[in-house]
């Protein structure tokens, strides 16, 4: 990673009085990988199949990846997070010209300014969804999402998949999911579909421990294309798409 791209990130240094990561990380911010889809095969072949991917660049945010141990509730923030490094690198406005992502006490902070959550709600462990995402998105970038609301797994996800497409193909922009019984933030860079149904391209941001590099990301199925019939059939899903095309 060039140094330019690392100074894109906010590792939680900039911004005073917040708190910081005790372990000694240094290492972390040259390591956080880009684009760790890359070179995945798509899970269909043959004419019949349609294949949408996001866009120019995104960082894979996960856990600990700063130093800060957010197992069991960080999903959300860092799906959030991989989110904003597109919008900061590849977004027009011109790319670069946008913020840093915010570190995950800055997410904290702003949703209590927002008065969505209360003064308790900074420095808590308390998890965020797709709704939150929202919000932090138009707080820190100005961007607008859509929100679709998916009541059930199976048939009702593969024709959220059309959704998909869409995005893809008009914004660019990574999409995060999440639900209720599968209640696991994931970020979507793409989406697949042929005569037998779709697949997600899916990025988990639950993967800790030390710095991985792509072709480890992906043999560990950190980064993975999932069938959508695998997915909770109980569950409902809420996806998060920013709404980045030219107005």
């Amino acid at each position: 990673m060039e140094p330019s791209e690392r100074d894109d990130i906010d590792w939680g240094t900039k911004l005073p009085g917040e708190h910081r990561a005790s372990d000694n990380l240094k290492s972390w911010p040259e390591t956080l990988l880009m684009n760790v889809h890359v070179g995945l095969p798509d899970p269909l072949s043959g004419d019949s199949a349609k294949c949408s991917l996001a866009s120019g660049e995104c960082f894979y945010f996960h856990y600990g990846c700063d130093g800060h141990d957010d197992r069991g509730w960080g999903c959300g923030y860092r799906t959030v997070q991989t989110l904003c490094s597109w919008l900061s690198r590849s977004w027009l406005p011109p790319k670069g010209s946008c913020r840093s992502p915010p570190s995950l006490p800055a997410i904290q902070r702003a949703l209590v300014t927002m008065t969505d959550k209360s003064a308790s709600f900074s420095g808590s462990r308390e998890w965020i969804g797709t709704i939150e995402a929202s919000l932090i998105l138009d707080y820190f970038y100005d961007v607008a999402c859509r929100i679709v609301h998916v009541p059930g797994g199976g048939p009702q996800l593969e024709e959220a998949a059309q959704d998909l497409h869409q995005h893809f193909s008009t914004h660019g922009s990574p999409v995060m999911m999440g639900g209720d019984r599968d209640n696991s933030s994931k970020g979507i860079l793409g989406v697949c579909t042929g005569t037998q149904g779709s697949y997600l391209l899916i990025m988990d941001p639950h993967y800790y421990g030390p710095p991985l590099d792509r072709e480890t990301v992906q043999t560990k199925g950190w980064v993975s294309w999932k069938r959508v019939s695998s997915l909770d059939r109980s569950s409902f899903y809420n996806l998060c798409l920013p709404q980045t095309a030219s107005k």
